[in-house]
């Protein structure tokens, strides 16, 4: 059989449900999940094979206005995502007005003749799901979608009819992944992801995004079927890194338990999982340290 590939763009205003949707295609957690605006600073890419086709996800940052140089190479993200691939997906709430942002993605589809899909997420809060058809309405007065697909991310509702509606995007050509990989993110990045999502879950408002993760150390025991991470939490305070190693290191402590148990789980190992918490004053403004973050 002919295979076939597609390079799919998961698009949408901070919350609408990118990560979310991209762990749910995907049947496993990629991308990190919070509460928190913005949880996503980079693209992360996931692979999905099924029999001959293979779907490349990109879930990206939410657009936002940026306010500092890490804002800055967030939205950046955005706009390189959705040059480089086949068709992308416009995931929006199903209720509430049309936001700037969304409209800013539409033109950017417009400029570049882009195939879109729009996906009304957040169908289980509505108490009539005739209330989401204004919205839908509106939409379809700005863009001519491929395809229009109410879905429930938390409840996997209408999941199958959106992963169809993308597949049907697929071109002929080859596969660009082995049939069993999973991301294309190194091991480092996935694990300092986990932890950062531990600390943005765990935290009030005030710190979640000035907190960034450095993996120091990754490295497998001689002989033995554990890995060693050694791993930096950098904030912007003092203050800030008191309230991350909590109360006799309590909320540290925690942070770590939770994302050692989920790296466990990802690489199936055992993670010997050590966090230290330092300051580094205004790394989101600092070119040196976006680079040493990875932030190129």
């Amino acid at each position: 059989m002919t295979t076939k590939s597609a390079f799919i763009a998961i698009v949408g205003k901070p919350n609408a449900g990118k990560s979310s949707l991209l762990n749910a295609l995907m049947g496993e957690k990629i991308a990190i999940i919070s509460d928190k605006p913005q949880t996503t600073r980079t693209r992360i890419t996931g692979v999905l094979t099924e029999e001959h086709i293979q779907l490349v996800f990109t879930d990206t940052p939410g657009l936002h206005k940026p306010k500092n140089k890490l804002s800055e190479y967030m939205v950046k993200q955005i706009d390189d995502s959705i040059g480089d691939v086949d068709c992308a997906i416009l995931v929006v709430e199903a209720f509430g007005e049309i936001t700037n942002a969304e409209k800013q993605l539409i033109e950017n589809f417009k400029t570049l003749k882009m195939p879109a899909i729009l996906a009304l997420n957040k169908i289980d809060t509505l108490q009539n799901k005739e209330d989401m058809l204004p919205k839908l309405a509106a939409f379809q007065q700005l863009y001519n979608f491929e395809e229009i697909i109410p879905i429930s991310v938390t409840e996997n509702d209408g999941l199958d009819i959106l992963l169809n509606a993308i597949k049907a995007q697929a071109q002929e050509g080859p596969h660009f992944f082995p049939e069993d990989t999973l991301t294309d993110q190194p091991e480092k990045v996935i694990a300092g992801e986990i932890i950062r999502e531990k600390v943005l879950r765990n935290m009030r408002d005030e710190i979640p995004h000035g907190i960034a993760v450095i993996i120091e150390k990754m490295r497998e025991r001689e002989g033995k079927d554990i890995i060693d991470i050694d791993a930096t939490i950098l904030c912007e305070k003092a203050s800030h890194k008191g309230m991350i190693i909590g109360k006799q290191g309590t909320m540290l402590k925690k942070i770590g338990s939770e994302a050692r148990t989920e790296i466990e789980a990802f690489m199936d190992c055992k993670i010997n999982l050590q966090c230290w918490v330092k300051v580094r004053t205004d790394w989101r403004n600092s070119p040196t340290a976006m680079k040493d973050l990875g932030f190129n």
